[in-house]
């Protein structure tokens, strides 16, 4: 009886890494999927998160404060006025990194 392990009666053939090469793919498809999804909550992985727009006020002042055009002290004091005003779901970055 000829058997996987024995390939051609001259022992194993090469192919019988793909099995483990399947369930090792499989293994980490699964371990990076649940890894992106605990990572972004229950959006899931396919799902980009929460984007401040271009034109925002939050973002046109995060890039005056990191062109230098405000201090730090206006840039809080006017971000604060933001918050209040557009609610907290905005990025408090204000893409100045």
């Amino acid at each position: 009886m000829q058997t996987l392990a024995h390939f051609g009666g001259g022992g194993p053939g090469p192919w019988i890494l793909l099995f483990p090469l399947i369930w090792a793919a499989a293994v980490v498809g699964v371990v990076t999927l649940l890894r992106r999804t605990v990572r972004r909550g229950r959006r899931g992985p396919w799902r980009p998160g929460p984007r401040v727009e271009e034109h925002s006020p939050i973002a046109v002042l995060g890039r005056r404060f990191a062109a230098g055009e405000i201090d730090e002290d206006e840039y809080w004091r006017r971000l604060s006025v933001l918050n209040e005003e557009f609610g907290r779901h905005a990025d408090t970055k204000g893409g100045a990194a």
